[in-house]
């Protein structure tokens, strides 16, 4: 055990989880940039995460590819880390806080005494929303956006958390891992009560080289998904701010005020008007 280190930890030991965002190596923030310069380890998601994210690694540092890697190994390294003093950085695809296995790893580190830092990442949602140059929360039409995935798959859906039960709110959607039974998404967002016409955005690899962004209604949904063979690495956005046009967020209006801008009286009068026709 080192001197003043708890669990005998050696000086300098950290594990520092990474999002690097859906693909693209430019998306990754600076702070993960710092994380993975840093590291005398780099465990990456070679199957989900662009190899040139690697060329921020030190020359120097171990490299090991988390695909032919289970938990035990992961925390077999980790606690090899703990135990020499290193810096590990574990790359994962998008933010580590959707569908990443990052809470069974922090947990088992702090079974361990082990640091743990989370560096947050760009999702894939918000990069096929710039790609297709769409705000997801247009006033009077959505406020809210739903991240879900639909049922079946191999991990269990806790009750109430159908695709179809989050339809009924007709706000926007953005769906991951569920490409693979395009029939039932389908199926289960008419059920919730989106109409047929609803646009739907369909993402295969945002960001990467193989990159493909497709436009449809939820009506053509399953017929586009089988066209071009999608299954995996494949997220939806669904819901009426794809194409709403026309609205105005009130907070560059003339008649709103903040601590920072005195509103205009005319447009403020307007403003109220427009705000009690709307209520009445």
């Amino acid at each position: 055990m080192t001197a003043g280190s708890p669990h005998g930890t050696a000086p300098g030991a950290k594990v520092t989880i990474v999002g690097a965002g859906p693909g693209a190596a430019d998306l990754l923030t600076l702070r993960a940039v710092r994380a993975i310069a840093e590291a005398d380890i780099v465990i990456w998601a070679a199957s989900l995460v662009q190899e040139e994210v690697l060329r921020h690694a030190r020359g120097d540092a171990e490299v090991l590819d988390s695909a032919t890697m289970s938990l035990e190994d992961v925390m077999a390294v980790y606690a090899r880390a703990h135990r020499a003093g290193l810096r590990v950085a574990r790359i994962h695809s998008g933010d580590p806080a959707l569908w990443g296995g990052t809470q069974e790893q922090c947990d088992r580190c702090a079974e361990l005494g082990i640091e743990v830092e989370i560096v947050p990442g760009v999702s894939a949602f918000s990069a096929v929303a710039a790609l297709v140059g769409r705000e997801l929360t247009i006033p009077e039409v959505a406020q809210s956006v739903i991240l879900t995935r639909l049922g079946g798959g191999k991990t269990p859906m806790p009750p109430g958390e159908e695709v179809r039960e989050f339809a009924r709110h007709g706000t926007t959607m953005a769906l991951f891992l569920s490409a693979a039974r395009s029939g039932q998404l389908t199926a289960e967002l008419l059920e919730g009560g989106y109409p047929t016409d609803t646009p739907v955005v369909i993402a295969y690899q945002a960001t990467w080289p193989e990159e493909l962004v497709l436009r449809c209604t939820i009506g053509t949904l399953a017929e586009t998904v089988k066209e071009h063979k999608l299954w995996k690495h494949t997220l939806f956005l669904v819901g009426p701010a794809l194409s709403a046009t026309g609205t105005r967020s009130h907070l560059y209006h003339p008649g709103h005020f903040h601590g920072f801008r005195r509103a205009d009286p005319e447009a403020r009068r307007a403003l109220r008007a427009a705000r009690t026709a709307a209520d009445g």
